[in-house]
């Protein structure tokens, strides 16, 4: 069972356990070789990239398997979290209130649970870009195993592949403006895993009534 949520001492909740953590950033680092690779081969003018990690034939080499790396992260990641992602009458009125967000007005949000409607968005997000840059990045790799006459799948996966990795780089930027700046003490959950008090109470005070409540309830 999830020790999520389970109040610590000191005034501190846990809200991401170790095994969560390892994961993401599993994901995190693997996607950020993925990312300065994919950008050196995308443009001339960023192949210096590939030769400050190693040389191009082995940023080539270790491109693809860093991508199975991410991968299985994500389908991790689903696993752990997808159940929590679905969307409620909470998140529509979240999106109906996100120039609040944007201004650091959260008094004004509606009460969001453990994550916000912008959090699951991210997370559907990279989850379907990564199915489409497995995919296609498979036919990439392995081009000689595409017959001739299915030579389209060739095609098609040379420009969904870039524009998939293209909509993660700003999924990205959204996830760290979030973590960093719209959330302050976000990113340090998912190095210490716990959040304090006032965390919960102000960014996901839906969250916290749940932890509470819990809390709160004798166990047998």
């Amino acid at each position: 069972m999830s020790q999520s949520g389970q109040i610590l001492p000191h005034g501190r909740v846990l809200r991401y356990e170790l095994h969560e953590r390892l994961t993401h950033w599993t994901a995190a680092f693997s996607y950020i070789y993925l990312l300065l690779t994919g950008l050196a081969f995308y443009t001339p003018w960023l192949f210096w990239i590939a030769i400050a990690l190693g040389g191009g034939q082995i940023s080539r080499m270790l491109h693809p398997w860093a991508g199975l790396i991410f991968f299985l992260a994500v389908m991790k990641m689903y696993s752990m979290w997808a159940a929590q992602m679905r969307t409620t009458e909470t998140d529509k009125a979240w999106w109906g209130a996100v120039g609040h967000y944007a201004r650091n007005e959260d008094d004004k949000m509606p009460p969001a649970g453990r994550y916000n409607a912008g959090q699951k968005l991210l997370f559907w997000g990279f989850f379907w870009c990564s199915l489409l840059l497995l995919l296609t990045g498979a036919v990439l790799w392995f081009p000689e195993f595409i017959p001739w006459n299915l030579r389209f799948l060739r095609y098609t996966a040379v420009v969904i592949h870039p524009a998939a990795a293209l909509l993660t780089i700003g999924l990205f930027l959204i996830h760290i403006y979030m973590s960093v700046f719209a959330e302050r003490g976000a990113f340090g959950s998912v190095i210490r895993g716990d959040v304090s008090v006032e965390f919960a109470k102000r960014y996901h005070p839906g969250w916290y009534k749940e932890i509470v409540g819990e809390s709160s309830t004798p166990r047998k």
